[in-house]
Order: structure tokens, then C-alpha cells, then sequence
């Protein structure tokens, strides 16, 4: 029997639609492909960063189908009035770039409470420059091989703010073509593969400069 949707909470609803004028009004948002992300389970969402708009974008297109838990960093937490928000929103605070385990941890937890995790393997904004994918992405999937892999290819949020022209947002998502994770594949390794296929799809822009 197929599990029961995980509750979407009224925060997370609220925060996402709020956007709407922005990204789906202005942002001409168009969306393909979310039924590839299951609607109940362990799902683990990998995507491409190259604006601080993806988590925005990409926590709507998929907001009638499931919440999206993001790894988002933790610096946003000292920010006093966002903490309480991102907290009710289910978003887990990782110190980047310093191998957090207990972020991990959370990350895993919530993963195999049934939970859709938002991973960006770059682990930062691309700023227009090829970034090394970092292995959290296939550590995760490694200890919760339950997880479904689902990919998200996101394009144009680098334009928003690019008046008067207005931008073209593109998600997209999608089953890895070269198939989930395999019980030895190393975490490096799944992570390279993934990001290589979103950004086939998703080329790495900078504000105000093409692909």
C-alpha cells in the first residue's frame, strides 16, 4: 500500500506562493515534469544553483506535490526573524563546506521519516564557473538506499531582476537517465553523474550573461 502524502505545512505553503507574482507572474515560470517526483516517500531532489532564486522556484513548482526540505545554510538561522519561518518550514541548517555530520544526520532522519530532501551538489551559487560536485548528495542516498533519486533542472532565475526584460523560468523535473544509485557506486561519483545530466539541461548561467 502506497504511503499517505506527507502533510504540506501552511509556512512552507504560504512562503512558496508568496513568490507567485514574482516568479510564476513575472518569471513567465514553466513547469515539466513533476509527476516524476513521488508524491509520498523518500525522495531525495537534486538541482543546479545558480541563483539565489532556485529554492524559491523550484519549492513552487513542485508545491502541489510535495514539501521540499532544503539543506540551506546555516548563517540564514542568525537572521531572527527568518529562523522561526525556515524551522516551520522543515529546511535543515548545513555549515557549508565544513563536512557537517549532524546536518547529515537531520538530513538523513528526515529522509527516512518519508521526507523529500533539496540537495544542490555544488553546494553553492555557480557565479557563472564550473563547481566541483560535492559528495553529500551520494552519501546521502548511500544510507538511505530506499531514497528515489529525482532530478531538477532549473534555468532563467538568474534573469529576474533583469528589467525591463522580463525572465523565462524553466524547471524541469526528471528520473536520472543513467539510472539510480547502484549499492558500490561511489558518492562522488553518483554526485558527478547527477549534475552532469541536470546541466545538459540547465547550462551554468550568471546574472546578466548568457549560458
Amino acid at each position: 500500500m502506497e504511503a499517505e502524502p506527507e502533510r504540506i505545512s501552511r509556512t512552507y505553503l504560504f512562503v512558496v506562493r508568496f513568490f507567485i507574482p514574482v516568479v510564476r507572474w513575472w518569471g513567465r515560470m514553466r513547469v515539466d515534469g513533476v509527476e516524476a517526483m513521488p508524491a509520498s516517500g523518500a525522495v531525495l531532489l537534486v538541482g543546479n544553483h545558480d541563483s539565489l532564486w532556485d529554492p524559491i522556484a523550484i519549492g513552487l513548482a513542485g508545491s502541489k506535490r510535495r514539501q521540499i526540505r532544503a539543506l540551506a545554510k546555516a548563517s540564514l538561522w542568525r537572521i531572527k526573524p527568518l529562523a522561526p519561518i525556515l524551522d516551520r518550514m522543515g529546511q535543515v541548517p548545513i555549515e557549508r563546506g565544513a563536512g557537517d555530520a549532524g546536518a547529515l544526520d537531520s538530513a538523513v532522519a528526515a529522509l527516512r521519516g518519508g521526507a523529500c530532501i533539496g540537495v544542490f551538489p555544488e553546494g553553492t551559487i555557480s557565479r557563472g564557473t564550473e563547481l566541483r560536485p560535492r559528495s553529500g548528495v551520494g552519501r546521502l542516498a548511500q544510507q538511505v538506499p530506499e531514497a528515489r533519486i529525482v532530478c531538477v533542472a532549473t534555468a532563467g532565475t538568474v534573469d529576474i531582476f533583469k528589467f525591463p526584460k522580463r525572465p523565462r523560468i524553466e524547471i524541469e523535473f526528471f528520473d536520472p537517465a543513467s539510472g539510480q544509485p547502484q549499492p558500490d557506486e561511489d558518492p562522488g561519483d553518483l554526485s558527478a553523474r547527477l549534475l552532469a545530466e541536470i546541466r545538459a539541461k540547465a547550462p551554468i548561467a550568471k546574472a546578466g550573461r548568457k549560458p
